[in-house]
């Protein structure tokens, strides 16, 4: 609690800045003192600790900005997760273990400075034509105009890297976002023009709630009740089961304040601000050019969509665990999807390599891989399920599917979650066998089960079309 107090009070102070951080309207003046306050953040959480974030910004900004291009942001990637699995186990080393807001700070520099080292890669790769498009004749190739941020990102230097490596905005939690971004709030003039204020109210106003929820069932059912030997000795083996529910509850409700907590402080300063018109994406930004837009701020109408990290609403009502799956950490997502999923060059282990990659981004303890690399095994059961009885039903009996599997969504988020939140081997591997590894065993059943209804709805086809041949034929001779 004394940790989640100190994190609030941060953001609190990062929120209220960013009312006046908006006013300077010089770029350079900008970037200094959002940096002045990112280190005062870094340094008041992190204390002796800053060396580590400093060091991984020296080693990667000088991969970045003087080594090959071509390469920089492989040796960058490798170098900054490297860097970070060792960051998380000094404690086996003989060393003291890093506050926890010191690994958030971490954990969003490593995703900065990496996807730094792609935008810079991309740039360079542009600018040698490798990206050419081709004219109708396929004859010759006109290079595309790089862009000022493409531009801007060719010519970085080290003090640039500084400041987008340690401004206030997203230092603790995130959410992450691009070089672009960071420098279009900056430069252009849609931060000045948005509805600040009235975007970061609008997230304030529901915070109260989940904080509120999380309080009261972190108070009824605390997820340290589940290490307990009352809980094992005495409670059933139904409660035991399901007690997933409200720790995977508390967990959702303590991620929802979190997040939108830092979105406000995103919101207050104008980070991510765009004209609706330019088609906005979760950690990409504008989908279209948003050039002409810029010389008559004023006639636009304005979003966040950029550095919105979290969609509670439809996480929470959406049916499927594919759909929440979506809704959820949309900027980090972007990112794994981005320098992961699309450059990994084996498209047949590509969504394995990327959930690996969030697993370790996310940290060192056994429960991190439980639960995000359960995540493939359970998406084709619901897949087969949702083909089988949801895809074609209609009325009430798809309401009622629906409802079903809604209900099968958030045991399995609860039920993969629950490992997520006791972290250790042992821990996980005693509560599951408390269980006697229920849900596991459950979804094995199901997806055979729902093989053997697949296989024999294909057979009732292929006899179907058999007679249908047969029929018509007999009807053809009977003509003749």
């Amino acid at each position: 609690m004394k940790d989640d107090i100190v994190y609030l009070v941060l953001l609190g102070l990062c929120i209220g800045f960013g009312h006046f951080y908006r006013k300077f309207k010089d770029p350079e003046e900008k970037k200094l003192l959002g940096t002045c306050l990112g280190i005062l953040v870094m340094v008041s959480v992190s204390g002796l600790h800053t060396v580590h974030m400093l060091f991984c910004y020296l080693v990667a900004s000088l991969i970045i900005v003087y080594a090959n291009r071509k390469t920089c942001h492989l040796v960058t990637f490798g170098f900054m997760f490297g860097y970070l699995f060792l960051f998380r186990s000094v404690t086996y080393l003989g060393f003291d273990a890093p506050p926890g807001h010191t690994n958030m700070i971490q954990m969003i520099l490593t995703l900065k400075l990496v996807g730094l080292a792609f935008e810079v890669n991309a740039a360079y790769t542009k600018s040698l034509g490798d990206g050419a498009a081709k004219k109708d004749d396929d004859t010759k190739t006109i290079a595309e105009p790089l862009s000022e941020n493409e531009k801007a990102l060719l010519k970085l230097d080290l003090q640039n890297v500084f400041h987008y490596c340690f401004n206030y905005v997203g230092i603790l939690t995130g959410p992450y976002f691009t070089y672009k971004t960071y420098r279009d709030a900056l430069y252009l003039p849609f931060s000045s023009k948005a509805d600040c204020i009235g975007a970061t109210v609008e997230k304030l106003k529901v915070i109260p709630l989940y904080a509120g929820l999380f309080l009261l069932i972190s108070y009824v059912w605390p997820l340290n009740y589940a290490t307990s030997a009352e809980f094992y000795e005495e409670r059933s083996f139904f409660y035991r089961l399901m007690y997933v529910w409200p720790t995977f509850f508390i967990f959702r409700m303590r991620i929802y304040t979190g997040i939108l907590l830092s979105e406000c402080v995103c919101t207050m300063a104008g980070f991510g601000a765009y004209p609706k018109l330019c088609g906005n994406k979760s950690g990409h930004g504008p989908s279209k050019d948003c050039s002409a837009m810029i010389g008559n701020p004023d006639e636009h109408e304005y979003d966040f969509e950029t550095v919105r990290n979290i969609d509670v609403i439809n996480t929470e009502r959406c049916w499927t665990f594919r759909e929440a799956m979506r809704y959820w950490n949309t900027c980090v997502q972007y990112w794994m999807a981005m320098y992961v999923y699309k450059r990994f060059p084996s498209k047949k282990y590509r969504t394995l390599a990327t959930l690996a990659v969030s697993a370790i981004w996310h940290g060192v303890y056994a429960g991190y891989y439980f639960c995000i690399c359960a995540a493939p095994f359970y998406l084709p059961i619901e897949d087969l399920y949702v083909k089988l009885f949801i895809k074609n039903a209609t009325g009430t009996k798809l309401k009622v599917l629906n409802v079903i599997c809604w209900i099968s969504k958030f045991f399995a988020f609860s039920y993969m979650g629950i490992a997520f939140l006791l972290l250790t081997i042992e821990k996980i591997w005693f509560y599951y066998n408390s269980v006697y590894h229920f849900g596991y065993i459950f979804w094995i059943v199901l997806y055979g089960v729902g093989v053997l209804i697949a296989k024999d709805r294909k057979a009732k086809a292929k006899r179907a079309e058999k007679l249908a041949a047969a029929a018509a034929t007999g009807a053809e001779v009977a003509c003749q």
